[in-house]
């Protein structure tokens, strides 16, 4: 749905972590599919993909059905929290002070900010590499810096600019991957592109947990981008344009990243092997996939900012952050993932994928509490203003009934957790799959329900809540 702001928006996006008033909405729901889909094809959910069959040793065909498993599930719950964003018009990591009260979701908002700088550091290494692939002459650090400077003016210019590139890179990377796949099926270098690999319980669940995870990982500034759209457009089409645009094109990266490793000699990086599985138009899809990196990786910064700025706002709640804000925190964060990423782009991959398998296990958790309470208890009536009162206003500081139902929800996972810090006794049972986040959604949703009802006081502060609605 258009409204008449969506002609007069500006370029250079106002509002930072600020609710986003009626006159100022803007733009179509159709949008959340064409940012989902885009961004996702791209080369780091390429890499992810092939560890399917790299990795965890895969055949193709059961590779693309735990792909597939995966997705179609992580995507529920990414979409959901989609559907919040024109309700609310608020950023989500905001959002959360609604659950845990305004000190209490500091936590939460510290721990998605370092994943964002993290995704963000760990795509413009990659950009760094399609840059040198494409040209030989560019080194590596360069094109590092190339692509987050890149990156960095899309992040600063913001919402309105990241949806207008997405709609474009829907239509050239759409095209560019299907022509891709049709190039490596008809010119296949191995003779065991069918037979390598076999079907294994382990690696089939750990297959669909990197996929779930890649959704779920989206969960905490997936609403960042439709809190713009008219708040009369339906969840039910914010929910789907934004779980068929991202299911669908994450799907396709990560299975074209297991067809070309299978498509080629064993033992080659994922983006050596889709350069040469594409043959003469790799040159072109590298182009295509470091321009898809650099556009996407614009909403990991922008991301990453709101965060920190929600950090700062919580303590100096009187500073009203303005564009100019936003624009010098982009900065500060850019330089200082340039500096990371250009010291460690050897093995910074490897460890960034580490490290997001540590921070999911306490993301998970919050992705339950909160959409238990946005669906189930609130049903979307939320009192904006006390959101953003220091002492979280009929929220309150904390909120021990989600703390509580946060900290059981991360310690049972332990035993199913397969991270580099350790390793739990039923992950280690079942040759290290990861099936923590699924145990974590399971009891951490019914028990924060459990606990909200129960406790009296709440049930009168989320009645006062859905009496005073939203601004």
């Amino acid at each position: 749905m258009a409204t008449p702001a969506a002609s007069s928006a500006p370029l250079i996006e106002k509002h930072t972590i600020g609710y986003v008033p009626p006159e100022d909405r803007h733009g179509k729901v159709r949008d959340l599919f064409t940012l989902w889909f885009g961004g996702n094809i791209a080369p780091l959910p390429i890499v992810t993909g092939a560890l399917g069959v790299q990795l965890f040793h895969l055949n193709l065909v059961w590779g693309i059905v735990a792909i597939l498993v995966g997705h179609l599930v992580g995507g529920v719950l990414m979409a959901l929290h989609s559907a919040q964003g024109p309700q609310m018009g608020i950023p989500q990591m905001i959002q959360s002070r609604a659950q845990f009260g305004s000190l209490g979701a500091l936590l939460v908002v510290l721990i998605a900010g370092v994943m964002y700088i993290g995704f963000f550091a760990s795509n413009i290494v990659l950009a760094g590499k399609s840059l040198h692939g494409v040209v030989d002459s560019v080194p590596v650090p360069v094109g590092i810096v190339i692509g987050a400077f890149g990156s960095g003016i899309i992040g600063i210019i913001g919402y309105r600019f990241i949806h207008v590139l997405n709609r474009i890179g829907t239509w050239v990377l759409g095209i560019g991957i299907v022509v891709g796949f049709g190039y490596i099926f008809t010119h296949i270098q191995t003779d065991d592109f069918l037979t390598r690999g076999s079907f294994n319980l382990s690696g089939w669940l750990a297959t669909v947990s990197l996929a779930a995870l890649w959704q779920i990982a989206f969960a905490p500034y997936v609403s960042d981008y439709s809190r713009y759209l008219p708040a009369d457009v339906k969840v039910s089409s914010t929910f789907w344009t934004t779980y068929l645009g991202s299911a669908l094109g994450s799907s396709l990266a990560f299975i074209f990243g297991a067809v070309a490793v299978l498509a080629t000699p064993v033992g080659m990086d994922t983006m050596d092997a889709v350069k040469l599985a594409t043959g003469s138009i790799g040159p072109l899809m590298l182009v295509l996939f470091l321009l898809s990196v650099i556009s996407h990786n614009a909403l990991n910064l922008y991301g990453a900012v709101l965060s920190l700025i929600t950090l700062v706002q919580t303590f100096a709640y009187r500073w009203i952050p303005t564009a100019k804000s936003r624009a010098v925190i982009s900065i500060i964060v850019l330089l200082a993932c340039c500096f990371a990423a250009v010291g460690a782009s050897k093995d910074f991959i490897g460890h960034f994928v580490d490290m997001v398998l540590v921070l999911l296990v306490v993301l998970v958790p919050w992705t339950a509490i909160n959409l238990i309470d946005f669906y189930a208890i609130h049903k979307g009536q939320y009192d904006i203003q006390s959101i953003f009162q220091v002492d979280g206003g009929i929220y309150g500081r904390y909120n021990p009934q989600a703390l509580l139902a946060y900290a059981i929800g991360i310690a049972v996972q332990i035993p199913f957790m397969n991270t580099p810090l350790y390793v739990g006794p039923v992950s280690a049972h079942i040759n290290g799959a990861d099936l923590s986040w699924l145990v974590g959604l399971l009891v951490t949703s019914p028990l924060y329900f459990w606990l909200a009802n129960r406790d009296t006081s709440y049930r009168r502060r989320m009645m006062g809540g859905k009496l005073a609605g939203s601004l």
